[in-house]
């Protein structure tokens, strides 16, 4: 463990990551992911929805447990309220949120792959800075009511649910046996286009604040970088699909009144 949590190694690691988010957003700008509504099979052999999303989210849930359990600090109070938030958003990534899925829908396996990657080096980030790289006495037990815990949990908190709402309201807009795409309007619909996306880059935000950590800001800004374009994307097609119906909603990509 000492020398993958090196210091200068993690450091590295942080700080390419975010060179790289920014070196994401842009190319998203021209390079669409073909998954979910903007699926393409010029992207190559695929696996279903719900297969592809557990095996793309698992990395993150049990490399994060790993590096939990086999650290000197696994009892601290704070770490471990801190890593079971960052469990706790996983678990229900990776087991709940592909089982709730409907439809036949497909993603590529290189989708997944990257998926996987990604999520790994985010776990190893937030994992190893938590567990194997913060000073040791950065997060005492007060940690956990100071002012930064507290409004992160509850930004976190917020995005998760703002995030799991989104997804029922995708689910439910169409009946068992139809295929048509519907325009979302209830919840954070109502002020972007992906409702979803928005909870999720919330959740990050709020991670970064109730840990106060540099790989939780790049953590954050990657799922900017990566959702951010997405969400843009799905914009072109909804108003290619559903023209002024849609663009008469004036609503914005992910971020309500700014993006």
């Amino acid at each position: 463990m000492e020398e993958i949590f090196n210091t200068i190694v993690f450091n590295t690691v942080v700080g390419s990551m975010a060179v790289l988010a920014v070196i994401v957003f842009i190319a998203l700008h021209r390079i669409e992911a073909a998954y979910g509504m903007t699926y393409s099979p010029k992207w190559g052999p695929s696996v279903n929805n719900r297969t592809g999303w557990v095996v793309m989210e698992a990395p993150a849930f049990i490399c994060m447990a790993l590096l939990w359990i086999f650290s000197d600090k696994a009892t601290q109070p704070a770490l471990c309220v801190m890593a079971g938030l960052f469990e706790l958003h996983y678990f229900q990534r990776t087991f709940i949120f592909p089982f709730l899925m409907r439809g036949k829908s497909r993603m590529p396996w290189a989708i997944v792959l990257m998926g996987m990657i990604f999520n790994t080096i985010n776990a190893y980030m937030i994992g190893g800075w938590l567990f194997y790289v913060a000073p040791a006495d950065r997060y005492p037990d007060s940690w956990l009511t100071s002012p930064l815990f507290i409004l992160g949990t509850v930004v976190f908190l917020c995005g998760m649910a703002i995030n799991i709402h989104s997804d029922h309201v995708i689910r439910n807009l169409r009946k068992p046996g139809d295929s048509r795409h519907y325009i979302p309007r209830k919840g954070m619909y109502r002020f972007v286009t992906a409702a979803n996306y928005f909870g999720e880059f919330t959740e990050w935000v709020g991670f970064a604040i109730l840990t106060w950590s540099m790989p939780g800001a790049v953590f954050a800004l990657w799922t900017f970088a990566n959702l951010a374009p997405r969400a843009r994307s799905l914009a072109k097609r909804y108003a290619k699909e559903f023209g002024s119906e849609f663009t008469s909603l004036h609503r914005k990509y992910i971020i309500p009144f700014i993006y």
